[in-house]
């Protein structure tokens, strides 16, 4: 026996279903849900379900019925418009996301630059769509009423939208800007698909098994009721089933619903990946079971119309819990299209025909008068659409209403075809062609809805159009050819604008649109929110420019030209996603203005460009890839190159500012690109100013004082053209540090000035030895004279031991004058020696630390090699050691002997030697002293002469690790042997 209920049992049911449905957006709003589950590409696509209404949950098996196989155009076209997400989708997506373009109105207002295109379009969509909503309401009433076998359709669809109404009004719009996103909104429309899904596929399984018995038995049945088979195979011949397939897939871009999901609440574009082939397979789960579900209805006789096969299945089994699932499934695919389908309509409405009429007062709360305006046009909205229900009487079948609303949308598809493939589109033809299109469609397909005609005579082709299942798909055909015929005729016979060019250049795929460089009226983030305050009062202005600077990641205190420029472009993209694209151009163009008085300098920004190609060169291919390899092999080539480049533009805007510029300066690319020379720190402004004056183009080592220092730079300059604005002439600056060079060069000049001294003191030395010897003799010769008398006799000797003094330090004097090139020949060198001379001579600069040289070298260890130029090495490293003592600081010399060598060590109390530094001890020219104190040669010299004795140098600091001070020097030199003669 049929199975009723009671219609307060349904309405309870209801209720706690669309409480649950809040629940869970409540939830997935507040956090309370894993944001890797609410952010999930899974969470994504099954928001994307909310295209399968119900229409599809229910109407699917009626549209079976009638058109057989061709039901799968429902399915089928949705699922190429995703199979084409990479030339169709994900262009839209990027345009929607960098534009902040909430609805497929904002769209169009964008790209034809036209607040007319934006609100005929809003209230195109907003007609066309309200049999879609009505199909909804009556859907929800129709169960309802098949389920209680009582007339209370109106009754039961005013509470079903009241219901509605508040869930949408509460959560649906609780953020107003494009950028905020509906995360607890798409969590719950995921759910509603689980549910439609589950319910779907379980009144299926139920068809197949508790009906049929299982796959053979069903096999069987259709066997004997051939004629179930044929009628589904039957339209795929002669059948409308190609219109239909077009129609569904210009649904899955220009329904308001589809749009909004798919674009506007898209959080990671990556997750557009996922539902190219999810939602297929989504969709292609759910139409398994409207064959099964049809035949299941056919077998049981089933009394509703097979547009309620789903419903009737259960009902006729006496199943309640079946036929509850069916009114679950059916309530939750309604209530998720009319609540996203609304909220995107809202949104249009409140851009496109609220705010372009009435601007709230700058006084007020902006944010607070857009939401509550918005939740009343959503409830305008809705009631609307239970309007039409009312007017239509509740008459029409499901397919007619949803085919009605899907073909009036069709009339959108040349214009988002054109946006993305047609550049020279202009706002006329769009408009022109929209209206065209849309008055076949009043004509042919609204008004018989509206009036229950059957059909009318057309004169100019002496025709009769019935409106049937057989001849709908002509209208549809009509409709669209005149869209686009009108829409191609206008574009192509009048000009675009040369805003709707520029707009053209951003939305066209793979676009690399070129924004003017033009300086700002306002030249701080502050003037923006002073000029801003103007239109939105102070605290709206203020919040904009602030979360426009976040969005960019710039600082308040901004001021280069480019950043502002981009600044500018963020702030109208968000009010774009707040107000419109419309009102935000308005509010942009007249309060953050263009400086007219250079208007006959205006280039396109590189900047920007350079940032677009770096977006989208993985997705460049031939030459354009192998264009832009080349363009980023020069770039890299420009900034690893080590010389300072700044290429400036004709303004004094800087373009370019290498990494080595950045060395030599201090000054960071990401501070000056964009900005004017004058705005750098000095002493840098002055100097690249004043070479640019200059009419020289090339200015050597120029003197720069820079931190209590000095440096060196030769400058260079050439003119050269922009590059996107031939005849004006830019300059490129090239900047050489020639500190260092400067620095050897010195170096290298005090180092022969002390060879050139070296060289008088050993003739110096040569001409004292004479008188020296003079005296020696002339002391002896006293000696002998007066050999009796004693005190002449010490004061001879004295005078003799101290002649004998000075013609020991003359000769070491001039034996390390004549230390030079390597010696062909070895000698036995006592170090003992070497060290007493070395440290005589270091004894004669008084100008040094006072320190105390103890000499502990053995006098019979021997070393193999040149006595001066290893006297030579002891005074280099005694001198250093001398340094680095403190005053009256030991420093100890001594030897140790193993069978084949010498270790010759030196050991100082100073100071050390950082670990950091140690590497570097014995490069030339590395020096840690003042200038004019050394010249970095000493221990490279050190490290050549010992090398040259085949020996070995380490440096062990600090040679003391409790105190952490002293330095200690090992050398290992080849020990002499000598040779002994072989006794035969």
């Amino acid at each position: 026996m049929p199975t009723s209920f009671d219609l307060s049992y349904l309405v309870i049911i209801s209720a706690l279903y669309l409480l649950v449905l809040f629940g869970v957006a409540w939830v997935g709003e507040r956090g309370l849900i894993p944001r890797w589950i609410t952010r999930h590409p899974l969470t994504y696509t099954l928001s994307l379900g909310v295209y399968a209404s119900a229409w599809a949950f229910y109407g699917a098996v009626g549209l079976a019925y009638q058109y057989g196989y061709g039901f799968l155009a429902t399915y089928l076209g949705v699922c190429g418009a995703f199979l084409l997400a990479p030339v169709l989708l994900y262009p839209i997506l990027r345009i929607t996301r960098t534009y902040q373009l909430s609805s497929l109105a904002d769209l169009f207002a964008f790209r034809f630059r036209s607040t007319w295109a934006g609100a005929l379009t809003t209230v195109v969509m907003l007609v066309g769509v309200l049999p879609l909503l009505a199909l909804q309401i009556q859907a929800v009433a129709d169960a309802i009423g098949i389920l209680t076998h009582e007339p209370l359709q109106g009754r039961v669809a005013l509470g079903y939208c009241a219901l509605i109404i508040l869930f949408t009004v509460l959560f649906g719009s609780r953020h107003i800007a494009a950028r905020e996103k509906h995360e607890g909104l798409v969590f719950a429309i995921a759910f509603e698909s689980v549910v439609k899904l589950v319910t779907l596929g379980a009144i299926g399984l139920y068809a197949l098994y508790g009906v049929f018995g299982g796959p053979g038995q069903l096999e069987i049945w259709l066997l004997q009721n051939q004629n179930a088979l044929t009628a589904l195979h039957t339209p795929l011949q002669e059948g409308p089933w190609r219109t239909l397939l077009l129609v569904f897939f210009a649904s899955a871009i220009v329904m308001p619903h589809m749009y909004h999901m798919t674009f506007t609440e898209n959080l990671n574009p990556r997750a557009m990946v996922s539902a190219s082939w999810g939602l297929p397979l989504y969709l292609l789960l759910m139409s398994l079971a409207v064959p099964l579900i049809l035949w299941a209805g056919l077998k049981l006789g089933v009394a509703t119309n097979p547009e309620y096969f789903t419903l009737g299945v259960g009902i006729a089994l006496g199943n309640e819990t079946l036929a509850l699932l069916a009114f679950i499934g059916g309530l939750s695919a309604s209530s998720g299209l009319i609540i996203v389908c609304t909220l995107a309509l809202s949104g249009m409405a409140l851009n496109h025909l609220v705010l372009p009429l009435y601007q709230p007062p700058a006084e007020g709360n902006i944010y607070r008068w857009l939401k509550w305006t918005r939740r009343g046009l959503i409830f305008t909205v809705i009631m609307a659409g239970y309007g039409f229900y009312l007017l239509l009487g509740a008459e029409q079948d499901l397919s007619n209403l949803g085919i009605v609303a899907f073909v009036a949308t069709l009339q959108f598809l040349p214009g988002v075809l054109s946006v993305l493939y047609w550049p020279t589109a202009n706002r006329r033809g769009f408009i022109a062609g929209l209206l065209a299109g849309i008055g076949v469609w009043v004509t042919t397909m609204l008004l018989p809805l509206m009036g229950n005609l059957d059909g009318f005579y057309i004169p100019l082709f002496n025709l009769v159009y019935v409106l049937d299942d057989t001849s709908w798909h002509l209208a549809a055909i009509a409709s669209l050819a005149t869209n686009v015929l009108v829409f191609s005729l206008v574009s192509l016979f009048t000009d675009a604008s040369a805003e709707e060019k520029g707009a053209a250049e951003a939305c066209a795929v793979e676009n690399v649109r070129r924004p003017q460089r033009r300086e700002l009226v306002a030249a701080s983030p502050q003037e923006f929110a002073t000029q801003l305050a103007k239109p939105l009062g102070a605290k709206t202005a203020q919040r904009e420019v602030e979360q426009a600077l976040r969005d960019l990641g710039l600082p308040f205190d901004e001021h280069r030209p480019y950043a502002l420029r981009r600044l500018r472009d963020r702030i109208e993209a968000n009010l774009s996603g707040l107000m419109g694209p419309s009102v935000a151009q308005d509010i942009v163009e007249n309060f953050l203005p263009y400086k007219h008085g250079n208007e006959g300098y205006v280039t396109e920004d590189i900047h920007f460009i350079e940032n677009r190609l770096e977006e989208y060169h993985s997705r460049l291919t031939g030459l354009a890839a192998e264009l832009d390899a080349l363009r980023r092999y020069h770039r890299q080539t420009l900034q690893e190159l080590p010389m300072g480049v700044c290429s400036l533009a004709k303004d004094r805007e800087i373009l370019m500012w290498n990494k080595a510029m950045e060395e030599l300066t201090g000054i960071a690319a990401s501070q000056v690109v964009g900005s004017r020379l004058v705005t750098i720190a000095e002493p840098w402004r002055t100097l690249l100013q004043d070479f640019i004056d200059q009419p020289a183009e090339h200015l050597h080592k120029r003197q720069l004082p820079l931190d209590g220092d000095t440096r060196w730079l030769n400058l260079h300059k050439a003119a050269i053209d922009e590059p996107l604005a031939p005849g004006n002439s830019g300059l490129v600056l090239l900047v050489e540090d020639l500190t260092e060079t400067q620095v050897l060069e010195d170096r290298l000049v005090h180092s022969e000035r002390l060879a050139s001294i070296g060289r008088l003191a050993a003739g110096v030395a040569h001409e004292i030895g004479n008188p020296i010897t003079g005296i020696a003799c002339l002391a002896q010769n006293l000696r002998e004279e007066r050999e009796g008398d004693g005190e002449i006799g010490e004061i001879s000797a004295q005078i003799i031991e101290q002649t004998k003094r000075v013609s020991r330090i003359v000769q070491s004097l001039m034996s390390f004058a004549h230390a030079g090139g390597r010696q062909q020949k070895l000698y036995p060198v006592n170090l003992a020696e070497v060290t007493q001379d070395a440290v005589a001579l270091l004894s004669l600069n008084r100008r040094g630390t006072e320190v105390q040289y103890l000499n502990l070298c053995d006098p019979a260890h021997l070393v193999e090699g040149d006595p001066q130029r290893l006297a030579q090495v002891l005074i280099n490293l005694l001198s250093n050691a001398r340094d680095a003592s403190p005053p009256g600081g030991l420093i100890r010399i001594w030897s140790e002997v193993s069978e084949q060598t010498v270790y010759l060590i030196v050991e100082d109390e100073g100071s050390g030697i950082p670990k950091a530094i140690q590497d570097r001890l014995f490069e030339p020219f590395f020096t840690t002293k003042d200038p004019g104190e050394g010249t970095g040669l000493g221990l490279s010299l050190v490290y050549s002469i010992v090398e040259e004795h085949y020996g070995q140098i380490i440096v062990d600091s600090p040679a003391d690790p409790g105190t952490q001070r002293g330095t200690r020097i090992r050398i290992t030199l080849p020990r002499y042997v000598e040779a002994t003669n072989a006794v035969s």
